[in-house]
């Protein structure tokens, strides 16, 4: 078998189509098709279910898929180590973030990087802190900025402390508060709230926050990210959120009110505590985080940090 023939078999499991599979490779159908066959014949195994209305892996090419991908991937590092070693930065830069991440301007860092390295490819993925740092750790994820309480700290993974951040209360326009400065968590745990699901990163920065005030909140709304559904459900009255004092001056319709006893948020950017490919590592250096030769923290920081 050829990475070649690999490439066709990842593109198909996640195209769920030769047809799609062919256009995104830039070869013809049958090519693809015809490649596809070849590898199954010399597997001895079916690698896909094939019907007229819809393509799916078999058990044996549910099996074959996560070996074929991390071939793709080490195929990729070695070319751009070699590029590397010549003085060049190639290859594929994956970025995890939270959607309220405000401690870096990401479009501009992005600008930045791109224009002094042209030829990395950027992958963006947006999920929540817990799973973006397991999929640093399980090298889906090159680089990943997260939020989290500040009793929390990732693990199994390099880490930088960016910035610390106090949440605030987010109301409707006409919400009784939304005219008051300041309001403390005893009077805010009378509301129903809107908020990320139960035990994530997110969620627990202010869930220990009333813990440990002693008190109880209802959280009628859950959603798995902090996005217009969020914003709406506060602007129609529905809710009232707590979310990052930096971040909440991009949503519109909503007002914030200062919190007096609020909650820290802390944000982090995280990057494998074993290996960075030349591309992670240009674009560490672009955000002035200071490589292991200059005191970087390789599972640790001075604000101790995993």
């Amino acid at each position: 078998m050829d990475l070649q023939q690999m490439r066709y078999v990842v593109a198909v499991a996640e195209t769920n189509s030769f047809t799609r599979a062919a256009a995104r490779c830039l070869v013809v159908q049958s090519a693809l098709s015809h490649q596809i066959a070849r590898l199954e014949k010399e597997l001895g195994a079916r690698l896909f279910e094939r019907t007229s209305r819809r393509v799916r892996l078999t058990p044996a090419g549910a099996a074959f898929l996560p070996a074929a991908r991390q071939c793709l991937d080490a195929a990729e590092r070695a070319a751009a180590e070699v590029a590397a070693a010549v003085g060049e930065v190639r290859g594929r830069l994956a970025v995890g973030l939270i959607p309220t991440v405000a401690a870096v301007d990401i479009p501009t860092a992005l600008g930045d990087f791109r224009r002094r390295f042209p030829h990395v490819r950027i992958a963006l993925r947006v999920g929540g802190s817990d799973h973006l740092v397991e999929q640093v750790r399980q090298g889906a994820l090159d680089v990943a900025f997260l939020g989290l309480p500040v009793t929390a700290r990732p693990h199994g993974v390099a880490a930088h402390e960016l910035s610390r951040d106090r949440l605030v209360a987010v109301v409707a326009p006409d919400h009784p508060l939304a005219g008051e400065p300041v309001v403390d968590l005893d009077r805010l745990s009378r509301e129903v709230f809107v908020d990320l699901p139960a035990g994530t990163a997110g969620r627990a920065q202010s869930d220990q926050a009333f813990a440990a005030a002693g008190l109880q909140r209802d959280v009628a709304f859950e959603v798995t990210t902090v996005d217009h559904v969020m914003t709406g459900l506060v602007a129609q009255g529905l809710a009232v959120a707590m979310l990052p004092s930096a971040y909440v001056h991009r949503l519109g319709g909503v007002t914030t009110i200062e919190v007096g006893d609020a909650p820290v948020r802390v944000e982090h950017v995280i990057w494998s505590a074993t290996t960075r490919t030349p591309a992670a590592a240009a674009f560490l250096d672009t955000l002035g985080i200071p490589g292991p030769a200059s005191g970087a923290n390789q599972g640790f920081s001075s604000h101790g940090v995993v």
